[in-house]
C-alpha cells in the first residue's frame, strides 16, 4: 500500500491534471447506416502515455462512467506512445447514440477483486481525460436483426422477425421476383421492459438497454422449393435491403441442416463477459455451405446457449447482427439453454437439482429468448413473476425425410409434465413412411464423457424417463450441447452399445447420441478421469465413445428417404473430421474413428463435392458485419486486449 502522503500527492496530481488535460478525441463518421459500419476514434495530446490508458465505449451517451458497453486500451494503436493514435471498430445499432471516453488508470488503482469474466481487473474510471461527441445511426434506414423460422404448419409458410427502434406499424413484402414484391403481410409487434427481468445484471443499469420493438410476420401461400425475395419495414420507418430464401419442399424427401450448440457472439472490444471469437469461423464455413447449395432449402439449428448475453443486453443485439447474413437466408431454429433461462427463483427446481439449475441466465429468466424468437408450437411455462411466460420450450416439425423434435432441459420433463406428455405423444405419432428419421435435440446431454459432475442428477433422470421413449420409438439421432466439445457415441441403450451389424450379425436401432456444443464458447470441460485415478490427467476414451475432439466447428445433416449422413466439420480447415451414416432401417453403416472403421471406407456425400467447389468461390465473399469488420478490427489491433484470456478448464461456466 502506498504511504498516505504519496496517495495524497497522487490524487492532487490527477485532480489538477484532469482539470487542465489538453487531451482531445474525435470520431468519424458521426452518422452510420447500419450495424457493422466502422467508426474511427482518434486522439491526441495524451500527456505521459501509459499502457493502462483506455477507451470506454458508451451507449446511450448519458451512461455513467462504470456502465460502459466495452473497452479498448490505447496501447492497441501502434502510435500510442506518442500520445496520439486511432482505433477503428464496427458498431452495432443499439437504437441509441454512442459516446467514447478516454480514462487514465494507474497501477496503484488496479483492483484485483473487480474482475471481468477472464479474471482480469476491470479498468477504473476515476480520471477522465477526454470525451467525444455523439455518434448515431441514420433514421429511416429500415429494420435490423432479420431472422427466419419455419412455422411448423406446412411448406407454404415462412416466419420473419426483426427489430425497429420506434415500433411503427411494419410489413413484410415478398414475391418470386426481386423487382416484384407483390404480396404483403402486416407484422405483430411486442417488446419487454427492464421490470420483466428477474435479477441482476439484466435488470440493473449496467446490463439493461432498451431492446427496441420486436416484429413478427408470417409469409403465406408460398410455392414449394422456390426462391422468394422479401423486404421488411414501413414507409415511415424505412425498408430493409432485399433478402431472399428458398421455401420448404418436403415432397423432395431431401433434408439439409446445419446444427450446433453454444456458439455465442464475437465483439471487437473487451467487455464484462468473455465473448466468442470462434463464432466468426463457424458462421464463415456455414455461409460457404449455404452458398454451395444454390436453390436447395436448408435450415440452421442452434441448441441452446445462444448469445451468451447473460444479462448484458447489447450482446443480444450483437449476436443478431452477426447472424443476420445467414438467418435472413435460411430459418434459424433454437432451443433453450441454461444461459438463456436459469435463475435462483425459477418455477421448477426440484430438490435433486440444487447443483444443476443456478443463476446462469444472469437475471434474463428466458425473456429475451422467448420474445426474440418464435418457434413452432405453443409451449410455454409461467415464470411466477411479472415476466411473460417462457416460450419456445419444446416443439417439432418435419423437414424432408426427417422429423425434428426440440426439448427443454431447463424446465420440467418428468412424467406428468406437459413436456413429457408432448415428447411421448410426438414420438409415438411420427409417420415413419413419410419421415423415416427422427432427430431429437436438447441442450444438456444425456450422455457425455466430459468430467461435468454437477449435472449428474439431471442425467440420471433423463436416462430413467426419456431414454426409454427414445429407444422404444427408435429415435435416430439425439443431439446435445452444453459440453463445449464434439463427441459421438455408438448406438446406445443404458450405456450399452448396440451391434451395428457390420459383420452380418443382428443389430438394433438404438439412438446415436452426439454432443455438438463446440460452435464458439471456449470454456472447455475436461474429460472424465478414471474412477480409480481421479487426480491423474489421463482421460481414457470409453468404448461407447467412438469419436471425441476439442476443435471448434459445427455439424451437417444430409438425408433422403434411404440414408442420413451426419458430419462434423472443423473450423480450422472447413473439412469433415467425423462422419456417420444411418439407414432408414436404423442400421448404422459406419463411423468408428475419424478416418473410418477398419475395412469400411467412409463414404463422402455428394454435398461435399458442392462444398469443395464453393470453397474456392465463396470463402472470400462472407463480408459485412462478421468478417469484413470484426476480424479486420482484431487483425489491425483494434481489439487491443492487454489482458490474456484465461482458458480455464473449470466446468462451472458450461
Amino acid at each position: 500500500m502506498l504511504p498516505l502522503p504519496q496517495i495524497f500527492l497522487s490524487l492532487l496530481f490527477f485532480s489538477l491534471f484532469s482539470a487542465s488535460s489538453p487531451a482531445s478525441i474525435s470520431v468519424s463518421p458521426q452518422t452510420l447506416s447500419k450495424s457493422g459500419d466502422p467508426v474511427t476514434i482518434q486522439w491526441s495530446q495524451i500527456p505521459s502515455p501509459s499502457n493502462l490508458d483506455w477507451l470506454g465505449i458508451y451507449s446511450p451517451p448519458d451512461s455513467s462512467h462504470g456502465n460502459f458497453i466495452g473497452y479498448l486500451f490505447l496501447s492497441s494503436s501502434p502510435t500510442w506512445q506518442s500520445g496520439s493514435g486511432s482505433i477503428t471498430i464496427p458498431l452495432t445499432n443499439l437504437r441509441s447514440e454512442y459516446q467514447f471516453r478516454i480514462f487514465r488508470w494507474t497501477q496503484s488503482e488496479v483492483n484485483p477483486k473487480h474482475q471481468d469474466h477472464d479474471h482480469n481487473p476491470l479498468p477504473g474510471t476515476k480520471h477522465l481525460l477526454a470525451a467525444s461527441g455523439s455518434v448515431g445511426f441514420e433514421q429511416g434506414r429500415g429494420p435490423e436483426q432479420v431472422h427466419l423460422a419455419y412455422t411448423g404448419r406446412g411448406d407454404d409458410e415462412m416466419r420473419v422477425m426483426f427489430v425497429t427502434r420506434g415500433g411503427e406499424e411494419s410489413f413484410v413484402k415478398y414475391g418470386l421476383r426481386e423487382d416484384g414484391l407483390e404480396l404483403s403481410v402486416r407484422t405483430v409487434v411486442g417488446r419487454y421492459e427492464r421490470e420483466d427481468m428477474c435479477d441482476a445484471p439484466a435488470n440493473e443499469s449496467i446490463g439493461w438497454r432498451d431492446p427496441g420493438f420486436i416484429h413478427d410476420g408470417v409469409m403465406t401461400g408460398l410455392k414449394k422449393g422456390k426462391r422468394y425475395y422479401y423486404q421488411v419495414g414501413s414507409d415511415s420507418g424505412g425498408w430493409s435491403t432485399t433478402y431472399s430464401f428458398v421455401s420448404k419442399n418436403d415432397d423432395s424427401g431431401e433434408t439439409i441442416a446445419f446444427l450446433f450448440g453454444d456458439m455465442g457472439t464475437a465483439t471487437p472490444y473487451s467487455t464484462f463477459l468473455r465473448t466468442q471469437d470462434e463464432s466468426i469461423s463457424t458462421l464463415k464455413w456455414i455461409s460457404r455451405d449455404i452458398e454451395a447449395l444454390g436453390d436447395k432449402p436448408s435450415f440452421i439449428s442452434h441448441i441452446g446457449d445462444i448469445s451468451y448475453a447473460r444479462g448484458y443486453s447489447w450482446l443480444w443485439d450483437n449476436f443478431f447482427a452477426q447472424i443476420e447474413p445467414l438467418s435472413s437466408k435460411v430459418p434459424y431454429h433454437v432451443c433453450v439453454g441454461n444461459h438463456e433461462y436459469d435463475w435462483p427463483l425459477q418455477p421448477w427446481k426440484p430438490d435433486w437439482s440444487y447443483a444443476v439449475y443456478g443463476k446462469d441466465g444472469s437475471g434474463e429468466c428466458g425473456v429475451p429468448y422467448s420474445l426474440k424468437f418464435n418457434m413452432p408450437g405453443n409451449s410455454s411455462e409461467l415464470t411466477g413473476t411479472r415476466a411473460p411466460p417462457t416460450r419456445n420450450l419444446y416443439y417439432s416439425f418435419d423437414s424432408g425425410s426427417v422429423h425434428f423434435v426440440y426439448i427443454s432441459t431447463e424446465t420440467n420433463f418428468l412424467p406428468g409434465s406437459s413436456q413429457y406428455d408432448f415428447i411421448k405423444h410426438d414420438l409415438e405419432s411420427v409417420d415413419r413412411k413419410k419421415t423415416p428419421f427422427v432427430v431429437v435435440q436438447g441442450h444438456r446431454p444425456m450422455y457425455t464423457t466430459s468430467h461435468e459432475n454437477r449435472d449428474a442428477p439431471f442425467r440420471e433422470r433423463l436416462l430413467e424417463h426419456l431414454e426409454p421413449l427414445f429407444v422404444k420409438n427408435k429415435v435416430t439421432l439425439a443431439l446435445w450441447g452444453h459440453v463445449h466439445r464434439y463427441e459421438r457415441f455408438c448406438p446406445l441403450n443404458n450405456f450399452t452399445c448396440g451391434s451395428m451389424g457390420l459383420n452380418g450379425e443382428k443389430w438394433e436401432a438404438f439412438p446415436v447420441h452426439v454432443v455438438i456444443g463446440m460452435a464458439g464458447q471456449d470454456w472447455q470441460p475436461i474429460w472424465e478421469p478414471r474412477a480409480d485415478h481421479p487426480d491423474d490427467p489421463i482421460f481414457p476414451q470409453p468404448s461407447r465413445s467412438l469419436y471425441r475432439g476439442g476443435e471448434f466447428g459445427y455439424t451437417r445433416l444430409l438425408a433422403n428417404k434411404e440414408k442420413l449422413t451426419f458430419s462434423y466439420v472443423g473450423n480450422h480447415d472447413g473439412e469433415i473430421h467425423d462422419m456417420v451414416e444411418i439407414l432408414a432401417s436404423g442400421q448404422v453403416l459406419n463411423g468408428g474413428d475419424g478416418d473410418s472403421t477398419p475395412g469400411h471406407k467412409m463414404v463422402q456425400s455428394s454435398f461435399s463435392w458442392y462444398v469443395k467447389v464453393a470453397s474456392v468461390l465463396v470463402l472470400g465473399a462472407f463480408v459485412g458485419y462478421v468478417i469484413g469488420y470484426i476480424s479486420h478490427a482484431r487483425r489491425e489491433g483494434g481489439s487491443g486486449k492487454s489482458w490474456t484470456p484465461v482458458k480455464s478448464e473449470e466446468s462451472e461456466e458450461i
